[in-house]
């Protein structure tokens, strides 16, 4: 119970026989608190939508996929028509540097996974998940630069997701999940083609790709579509799912501004933000989990990982949850420095212990404080 409540709740109890103007007091006070959190969740807001006009302005210009990526596609839905030859969206790219490539693509009108294929495969994949607020989906901040660490160093496989976004209208919003949905299904029916067991496969989402891997986690049945092959009666339940800076509030003063509007609009009914609100969705079938955070991102606050962790706390569900003092908010893995930088090893020892077979010398690591 919340601490304002709780001074309301004594107030008004049949059973109260203290002085009434303490407690009016006590009330004001919550009713002043709440003030503050609505004044708060209204900065943030205008925060996110003015944010872009406030910060000096990076080179953009059009990208194109490497020719390893556009090689790799697996498109997510059956087509009819002309032949596929190009995603439908527009690539950008936000850096100078071609060492250091940041692109994004929006839209994405037909749907696909890009596959990296390791040099060691250890069997198992990943499911990625970038984020981009449901504006766009970022390409390499959080897609390709997990490469080294996950595939080359750690043996995934990674499908790299290219999911549609939605643009504020409700009845679309079961559109990421769908295509998330679909990634899953298409992976346990082809798995074996990619030489990766059906059953080992976790998803990874970041910022809002992570509110998507947690719908996915926690809504992995849930009707989103009408079934079109045979690989949709296989589950779409990930085996295990790690969230990098989730977004999974969807209440104000939580809630991502950002994302909540582009999925569910200006005015969701109470209905639709419960739909919406993975941490709500939380049972004993929920898969294991890993949740980072850093307790300064200021976009996403770390409030929203310890909301999914006590849900998963309360289900029975195994977790491990990592929060930085520092790292603020989109780091992936080129941009984690100092303690943070640390997370990728962290994330590859806690899966490897789902399959019992921690390398010794990452124990020793852990062991000695390296």
């Amino acid at each position: 119970m919340r601490k304002q409540d709780s001074a309301e709740d004594a107030c008004d109890s049949p059973g109260h026989r203290g002085p009434r103007r303490p407690c009016e007091r006590m009330a004001g006070a919550a009713t002043a608190i709440r003030g503050r959190r609505r004044t708060i969740y209204r900065l943030r807001l205008v925060a996110c939508l003015w944010l872009p006009l406030a910060l000096p302005v990076q080179a953009q210009h059009p990208s194109t996929e490497t020719a390893q990526e556009a090689q790799s596609r697996l498109w997510l839905w059956p087509h009819r028509g002309a032949d596929r030859t190009a995603p439908g969206g527009r690539i950008v790219e936000r850096s100078d540097d071609p060492a250091q490539p940041d692109r994004y693509i929006d839209p994405v009108a037909d749907p696909y996974l890009v596959v990296y294929r390791p040099p060691r495969p250890n069997g198992r994949a990943l499911l990625v998940i970038p984020g981009g607020g449901y504006r766009r989906v970022v390409l390499d901040k959080e897609g390709s630069a997990l490469v080294p660490a996950f595939a080359e160093r750690g043996g995934y496989t990674l499908f790299v997701l290219r999911y549609r976004l939605p643009d504020g209208r409700p009845r679309d919003a079961d559109l990421p999940l769908a295509d998330a949905q679909r990634a899953m299904r298409l992976l346990r029916a082809h798995g074996r083609q990619w030489g990766i067991d059906p059953g080992r496969i976790g998803a990874m989402g970041f910022s809002a790709g992570g509110h998507l891997a947690a719908s996915l986690a926690t809504s992995p049945e849930r009707a989103t579509y009408a079934p079109v092959d045979a690989a949709d009666r296989l589950p779409a339940r990930p085996d295990f799912v790690l969230l990098l800076y989730p977004v999974i509030a969807m209440d104000p003063p939580l809630a991502h501004p950002s994302s909540r509007q582009r999925l569910l609009g200006a005015r969701p009914t109470a209905a639709q933000v419960a739909r919406h609100s993975p941490q709500r969705h939380v049972d004993a079938h929920t898969p294991p989990t890993f949740l980072l955070h850093a307790q300064d991102d200021a976009a996403v606050p770390v409030e929203n990982s310890l909301l999914f962790h006590a849900a998963l706390r309360r289900a029975g569900v195994p977790a491990q949850m990592h929060v930085f003092a520092h790292g603020g908010h989109g780091f992936g893995t080129r941009d984690a420095h100092g303690p943070l930088a640390a997370w990728p090893r962290l994330a590859l020892q806690w899966m490897a212990a789902l399959e019992g077979d921690v390398p010794k010398d990452d124990v020793e690591d852990d062991d000695d404080g390296r």
